[in-house]
């Protein structure tokens, strides 16, 4: 792994990396806690990052001497992209798609009808993991606005469709 700071006899020093105008210690480096900040955090950003304290001199410290840490930065999920599949004529089936290219962890999506009544939809019509709500037997009355919400522990985005049967 590379090295983002190293703290040796009273300097600092801070490698050269993406990360270099965006990290560095939280406390005076005289103090015994090294932990560092990160800022305006990336989702390549992630990863596993290692603490590493050398005692000179002191050889039973060995293989005690690291700390690790897996860093997870979450995405809010981006936009999502609602689309209409197939003919939407009284008897035949549609399916209403929704996805958004970016979210992580990858975000699990929400259809309903909002107007002219407000309906929520369930599997196994409604697939959350993929963003697809299959509409069957269509009716005048299932015409409407359907509203796709796309949510992960980091936001959530919305997009909306207008069926015309």
């Amino acid at each position: 792994p590379a090295q983002i700071l190293t703290y040796l006899d009273g300097v600092v020093k801070v490698e050269e990396t993406e990360l270099k105008p965006r990290v560095g210690f939280l406390h005076p480096v005289l103090s015994h806690n090294i932990s560092v900040f990160i800022n305006a955090t990336r989702e390549r950003d992630s990863g596993q990052y290692m603490c590493t304290v050398n005692v000179v001199d002191d050889v039973t410290s060995t293989g005690k001497n690291i700390g690790v840490i897996n860093l997870t930065v979450l995405v809010p999920p981006a936009a999502p992209t609602c689309r209409l599949h197939g003919d939407p004529t009284v008897g035949a089936n549609v399916t209403l798609s929704c996805t958004s290219e970016k979210g992580k962890p990858s975000p699990a999506y929400q259809w309903q009808r909002t107007a002219p009544t407000l309906q929520v939809f369930f599997p196994p019509a409604h697939d959350q993991a993929r963003g697809t709500l299959k509409l069957t037997n269509l009716s005048l009355e299932m015409s409407g606005l359907y509203v796709c919400a796309a949510e992960n522990r980091a936001g959530s985005a919305e997009c909306s469709i207008v069926l015309e049967v």
